[in-house]
């Protein structure tokens, strides 16, 4: 029996969220149907509701410390989920992902140093570089047989050359892929051969389909320096609470991190992050099962009626998460065409391509998290918007 009705239509509007209130602002309009930023339209856990509403029941909401249940149910969520053992001096509790490329990039690295990036990917890592005043060298993924493969043999070149950094998103959005054991093997090698420290953002290691197994990347490394950046915010709906952790087995390179945000005086330690981070690791497990076969059989709605009314939209097989990237190619248009269509047109609000880098040209990026009856509401007014403009 589901503990979550994912087909429930909840009205987010008035909430201030981002994926509903920004739409006006963003898009030009705010009826567009939205599905672009990554975050899920669908209630979080019942036991995240029950341990916030628990914690808001008691008026007082001073400063927190992190308690050891934080760290215990982070690790033996790893442990379980992922066989992963992960020490507690190695967990640092970070205010998000992003803060936390920056802060990492800041403190094992030195200004005009070179960090590398694989385009297409989350357009954080690109201003993570340049923001820090550091160089942004690109290693495109290829596009092969309808799956993205990483250069390999253009990334040992660059970091030959001096790059003392590599951003790895893994498991990869927006293209969904999950990195096979072989492919981490060679990326580590690479890593050695030239002490290349790697970032590895893992935020979407819990959102894998059946038949994909997400590897942590850390779990391989050995002797390479690898950071793995995770959180419970994508997999349980959590993100607005705002805390992810950095699994920082080098003790020179945490103590690095953590002076760097200790010099921001920002922190993580908000006592409802806290609480409904705890209970999802230590409850949520059957809503994220359930919440996985919904969105494979939503993924294969949209790629199925794709194919059959739109085929010149073709949908990219998806390994993990609940994003889709849509190769728009054939569609046509350029990417300035491409978004009015979405949006004006056809009244959908997704991420442009263009975003994640000139690799995502020609392709747009679709959240399917949400209740089945809008995403196929959404797939047939785009449908009928391109039969229209024929």
């Amino acid at each position: 029996m589901p503990n979550s009705d994912f087909d429930q239509q909840i009205d987010r509007s008035g909430t201030y969220s981002l994926k509903y209130d920004a739409r006006k602002r963003l898009f030009g309009r705010e009826d567009a149907i939205p599905l672009w930023v990554a975050d899920m339209d669908f209630a979080a856990p019942e036991a995240v509701t029950k341990a916030l509403t628990t914690r808001a029941q008691h008026p007082l909401y001073g400063y927190s410390e992190y308690p050891q249940a934080l760290y215990e149910a982070t690790q033996a969520w790893f442990l379980h989920r992922h066989q992963w053992q992960i020490e507690s001096e190695h967990i640092l509790i970070c205010p998000g992902v992003v803060p936390s490329l920056h802060a990492s990039i800041m403190a094992l690295t030195e200004k005009h140093d070179q960090v590398i990036a694989q385009p297409p990917v989350y357009f954080p890592f690109f201003s993570a570089v340049t923001e820090t005043q550091r160089e942004l060298v690109l290693n495109p993924l290829r596009l092969v047989d309808d799956y993205y493969q990483i250069n390999f043999e253009q990334l040992a070149k660059q970091a030959a050359a001096g790059a003392k950094m590599l951003l790895l998103c893994s498991p990869h959005n927006p293209a969904g892929r999950v990195w096979s054991e072989s492919e981490l093997h060679t990326l580590l090698d690479i890593a050695r051969q030239y002490q290349l420290i790697i970032i590895s953002d893992e935020i979407h290691a819990d959102l894998v389909f059946t038949g994909q197994k997400h590897i942590p990347l850390a779990k391989l490394a050995e002797d390479v320096p690898v950071i793995t950046a995770v959180s419970a915010s994508k997999t349980f709906n959590i993100a607005g609470l705002g805390m992810s952790m950095l699994i920082v087995p080098n003790a020179e390179h945490k103590k690095a991190i953590e002076a760097v945000f200790n010099s921001w005086h920002v922190s993580a330690a908000n006592p409802f992050s806290i609480e409904a981070t705890i209970a999802a690791y230590r409850e949520g497990e059957q809503w994220l099962d359930d919440l996985m076969v919904y969105l494979q059989q939503t993924y294969q709605w949209v790629r199925q009626y794709f194919a059959e009314h739109l085929p010149a939209i073709r949908v990219l097989p998806l390994q993990s998460t609940y994003l889709l990237w849509l190769d728009c190619h054939a569609l046509q248009l350029d990417d300035k065409q491409l978004r009015t269509f979405f949006v004006q047109q056809a009244g959908v609000a997704m991420n442009p391509g263009i975003m994640f880098g000139d690799a995502g040209s020609g392709f747009m990026r679709m959240n399917i998290a949400s209740p089945r009856a809008i995403i196929e509401q959404a797939c047939q007014q785009i449908v009928q918007a391109w039969k229209n403009m024929g």
